[in-house]
């Protein structure tokens, strides 16, 4: 079995063809998206460089998917990136991009911990409809990230339960949030 901790090395032949090293296949961009989606990380290197092209990659991905119309970046963010490269000074923003999705995903992961966690909630009829689709909405807003080395979010939660009160205070927190989100995407349409 592949060892889920270490990243999935994908090396580039001279053909610009991927080589998955795991499985001993060639593999396409929809695949490394496919292995990201599924919490893998992957590392994509040059076989006769040993050059690391995994950004390169990434972005490649993204592009992709931005022009086939799943949109995710509003143009205001794409435009504020172009400009973080073109200032020359040291930006914050690809610190403050880390940061901003580390807070995604762990409200995602608060929210549907203290859903599932709810024991009044948990006898009300239909309760199970509305989990799964408010774990649709967060995967198709989140593209189904998941915490480092393949661990989900609610897992990591598991293992540092927190006071009930904090709880209650993060729950209202992440309603509000998804609150606001929910308000914005109903703006874009």
């Amino acid at each position: 079995m592949a060892d889920q901790d270490k990243p999935l090395l994908i090396k580039r032949y001279a053909s610009r063809r991927l080589y998955n090293t795991e499985t001993s296949d060639y593999v396409t961009l929809e695949d490394i998206a496919g292995f990201i989606r599924d919490g893998r990380e992957v590392q994509i290197v040059d076989l006769k460089s040993g050059d690391d092209l995994t950004r390169q990659y990434l972005l490649q991905i993204i592009a992709e998917h931005e022009s086939r119309g799943e949109s995710v970046l509003p143009v205001e963010v794409l435009n504020d990136l172009v400009r973080s490269y073109m200032s020359g000074n040291v930006s914050v923003v690809p610190q403050f991009l880390k940061v901003s999705f580390d807070m995604l995903r762990d409200g995602q992961a608060r929210m549907m911990e203290n859903m599932s966690s709810m024991s009044p909630m948990g006898k009300m009829p239909g309760l199970e409809v509305m989990q799964a689709q408010q774990e649709a909405f967060l995967r198709a807003m989140t593209g189904g990230w998941t915490g480092p080395r393949g661990t989900t979010e609610p897992q990591r939660e598991a293992e540092a339960p927190e006071g009930e009160g904090e709880q209650k205070e993060d729950l209202d927190a992440i309603k509000r949030q998804l609150a606001e989100l929910q308000e914005k995407l109903s703006r874009m349409k």
